[in-house]
């Protein structure tokens, strides 16, 4: 081996093993996730967090490449005994995109709004804890959301209607809450795409807003909560929605002539005070779940595709219902 070749193969192993030893976690992001360790008294989940090692390593952190010098990009604290808020610092990890807070059953209060600071948010879920308050309205400043799931919190208030202004959301889910009032009625124009929309097991109340009825949903769980009115708006033949749950409120109207898409797996109407007999093309539907038990439906079932799949409590309760699986039509 010549001088030249020597030399050049011991700067390339200097710089490998520079390389190697160089941390790539940005230290401002190091410090904020100290701080935010202590602030949460050192749960067990992240207790491994220690200050001279690498940031980009720690359990539930991801941080992102070189294209934003390994800032964190993703803080997951999960199943974990943890007593206190969420700490404020969280705000201060400017390029974040994923922010998971679950199954944290002693976390309480609201939710943070130094939050409204992570302009690249993109995933927030902040479920199975004991949040307590409002949805923030600052949510509909952070642009980037795509993804939004506060269930089961003991979330209060109404939904803010600015929600409807993220331009990327494609999934909103709230269910199992304490929330009140209307569905707002901007929700019937989102600026995006529609998203998917989760508000089950809450105390929302009142009509659906017309304007609901001119989205084609996928998804669409307004389950056990205290709605009312006409909700057959919020089918149509020309959809290509997948699930549909309105079982468990107040609503009223004539399934007579409701044409459903035949996109439709889920569909689940009991509890309600819906009228009409089952329409025959309601036949053609490949269905997964059906349930239309406890309301005033009258007639014959009509015979084919998958409606005589499903057992009796899927039909029973109605002022009138008959056919298979019920008893015989007289």
């Amino acid at each position: 081996m010549d001088k030249t070749t020597t030399l050049l193969f011991f700067l390339f192993t200097l710089f490998l093993t520079t390389s190697i030893s160089k941390e790539l976690c940005h230290r401002d992001d190091k410090n904020t996730l100290l701080k935010i360790k202590k602030s949460l008294n050192n749960p067990y989940n992240i207790i491994a967090w220690d200050p001279k090692s690498d940031c980009c390593s720690w359990t539930a952190i991801e941080c992102g490449n070189a294209t934003i010098n390994y800032r964190v990009t993703s803080l997951d604290i999960s199943d974990d005994q943890i007593s206190g808020q969420i700490p404020p610092e969280v705000g201060d990890l400017p390029y974040l995109q994923t922010l998971i807070f679950r199954k944290l059953s002693n976390l309480t209060g609201p939710i943070q709004p130094t939050i409204a600071k992570l302009k690249y948010l993109r995933f927030l879920r902040l479920s199975w804890t004991n949040l307590t308050g409002p949805v923030p309205g600052f949510l509909s400043q952070l642009r980037n959301l795509e993804y939004i799931d506060l269930s089961f919190n003991d979330l209060s208030g109404s939904i803010p209607s600015s929600l409807s202004l993220l331009p990327k959301l494609g999934y909103l889910e709230l269910s199992r809450n304490k929330l009140t009032g209307p569905i707002p009625e901007s929700f019937g124009s989102f600026k995006g795409e529609v998203p998917d929309i989760f508000l089950s097991h809450n105390q929302l109340s009142g009509l659906i807003p017309k304007s609901l009825g001119n989205l084609n949903f996928y998804r669409i769980d307004l389950s056990r909560n205290k709605l009312k009115g006409d909700a057959s708006i919020l089918f149509g033949a020309k959809k290509t929605t997948w699930y549909i749950d309105l079982s468990r409120n107040m609503f009223q109207f004539d399934i007579s002539k409701v044409k459903i898409a035949k996109t439709v797996n889920i569909l689940d109407l009991n509890h309600n005070g819906i009228t009409g007999t089952i329409p025959v093309q309601w036949t053609e539907l490949s269905l997964q779940s059906f349930n239309v038990s406890y309301n005033r439906l009258c007639g014959r079932i009509p015979k084919g595709g998958d409606l005589q799949r499903f057992g009796s409590d899927s039909y029973l309760h109605n002022k009138c219902l008959c056919g298979v699986p019920l008893k015989t039509c007289m």
